[in-house]
């Protein structure tokens, strides 16, 4: 196999990949890099899902990039909306042009007396394996599984004489219009389906769930946001109000980690003021854990509740006993007819795309190893990960990592050094989980993912003000990275530790 050689190579040309290239060629012109891809589209996320009423769970000016304007009105976006604009950006600024479709990364060996990486793709149209050489790797796959989402085994399935479809692979001919409809689950997906579903013809909606999740209603156009445009320039507002939008979710956040009692009334209050009379909150929309334990779904304008108000949809809390030819029979003895019935159960997460990686000949055991900066991996040389928040938007942390690989690369430029390695030296930091959430799809997965320290620069803040700092500011020659080689990455190298 014939090898190619980047400066940097990305994987993935999802929202993050495609950010990745664009603050690359900004600030650092002349770097050369390509972003391979598994698919055969650009978009990721935006591109794989199809179901009805594909929307974001977060607002645009904190989801769209930080060097690009969200101009639309809507500020909580539907799915096609948003994959424009990926696919804008990546035109744009001939991102496109860099991307090498079809090319599933499958291996990354790195060798210190080279420094680089050798890295194995294979090509998914042809099986062929193929080969890139690069100084620095860095992954923007996400971390769920493309090719399959999460549904459980439920009793008595094959016994069910309609569809049984998982949003992941929505059909387009699907045909639900006049039909009975049960959507199993309660996550953000199932909240936005039910209401684009009876908006769309069903007969009826029902959302099927084991236990309830706390739920916040906004709107759809932001007006400040909208009300800034009409006076100042496109960036300046979109950088107002990105910042007002961080705040606010800081807040937000804030408030129910230190009073999560005062914080379920206000959003058991938010729900009952949309709701008919005598609705049974407690039981459909009051979880027993904490607020933002899992993460807070959003439903734009009210629809869900609308919906409910109309009699198109409703709401179901139970536990499946066996799917039957007609439905699901619950625990409670009560039976739900269906035509069709949805699985929106969840996601099945995927550490780094399922990249097996090796430094110097030795696999890497993943969940073995601390997160630094939340980035980077402890004790492997030049590999940079983007993952975004759990209480925040994804891009706003991925934003900040695309920036501060480019500040690293600099920091080796200036120095004529070839590489630089997270090394934790000190005894005091101890490991924990590098996702504290209690979503199920994370739980069934936390074993496949790194941990994180106890204290910074190991500590996954999941806080876009100490970010910033951190990252735009902070010392990339901070006592925890070691550097070394050469600029030709010719011989052993002599290594350097920070101090």
């Amino acid at each position: 196999m014939t090898s190619e050689h980047l400066d940097v190579l990305i994987v993935g040309a999802g929202l993050s990949g495609i950010g990745a290239g664009v603050h690359l060629q900004q600030r650092r012109p002349g770097t050369t890099y390509a972003i391979l891809e598994a698919r055969d589209t650009i978009g990721g996320t935006w591109d794989l899902f199809r179901y009805p009423g594909i929307r974001s769970d977060s607002d645009m000016h904190t989801l769209g990039y930080d060097f690009r304007p969200w101009t639309d009105a809507k500020a909580i976006a539907d799915g096609p909306s948003i994959l424009r604009y990926v696919q804008d950006t990546a035109r744009e600024h001939g991102i496109d042009r860099r991307i090498r479709f079809g090319h599933k990364v499958v291996s990354a060996s790195w060798s210190t007396p080279d420094a680089r990486w050798d890295v194995e793709a294979e090509r998914t149209d042809t099986g062929e394996r193929v080969r890139f050489t690069c100084g620095f790797l860095y992954l923007c796959s996400g971390y769920y599984r493309y090719d399959e989402g999460y549904t459980p085994e439920f009793p008595g399935r094959k016994r069910f004489a309609g569809t049984v479809v998982h949003p992941q692979h929505w059909p387009e001919d699907l045909d639900y219009a006049g039909k009975k409809v049960i959507v199993i689950g309660s996550g953000a997906t199932a909240m936005t389906l039910v209401p684009a579903l009876a908006k769309g013809g069903a007969a009826h909606v029902t959302m099927l769930q084991r236990s309830p999740t706390y739920v916040v209603s906004l709107p759809a156009k932001d007006p400040v946001a909208n009300g800034l445009k009409r006076v100042l320039p496109a960036r300046t507002a979109y950088g107002i109000v990105r910042w007002k939008n961080v705040g606010m979710q800081t807040a937000n956040f804030q408030f129910a980690r230190r009073r999560p009692a005062a914080m379920k009334r206000l959003l058991k209050f938010g729900v009952k003021m949309r709701l008919p009379k005598g609705y049974d909150v407690d039981t459909h929309f009051t979880p027993t854990y904490n607020p933002w334990d899992q993460r807070l779904c959003l439903v734009p304008d009210a629809d869900l509740f609308k919906a409910i108000r109309r009699e198109t949809a409703s709401v179901v809390t139970d536990r499946i006993a066996t799917f039957t030819e007609r439905g699901i029979a619950l625990e409670s003895g009560r039976e739900l007819e269906a035509d069709i019935i949805v699985t929106a159960t969840g996601l099945n997460l995927l550490a780094f795309g399922g990249v097996q990686l090796t430094v110097d000949g030795e696999p890497i055991d993943v969940p073995t190893r601390m997160t630094y900066k939340g980035m980077m991996l402890e004790g492997v040389p030049n590999l940079a990960f983007a993952i975004g928040y759990t209480n925040a938007s994804w891009t706003l942390k991925c934003d900040l990592t695309s920036a501060y690989l480019c500040r690293m690369l600099d920091h080796l430029d200036a120095h004529g050094y070839a590489w630089l390695r997270p090394e934790n030296s000190d005894p005091d930091v101890t490991e924990e989980p590098m996702l504290d959430f209690t979503a199920g799809y994370v739980l069934r997965a936390l074993d496949q993912f790194p941990q994180q320290g106890s204290k910074a620069p190991w500590k996954m803040r999941m806080s876009y003000a100490h970010d910033v700092v951190a990252l735009k500011r902070g010392a990339v020659d901070d006592g925890a990275v070691v550097f070394g080689g050469t600029r030709s990455g010719a011989g052993t190298p002599a290594e350097r530790v920070s101090v």
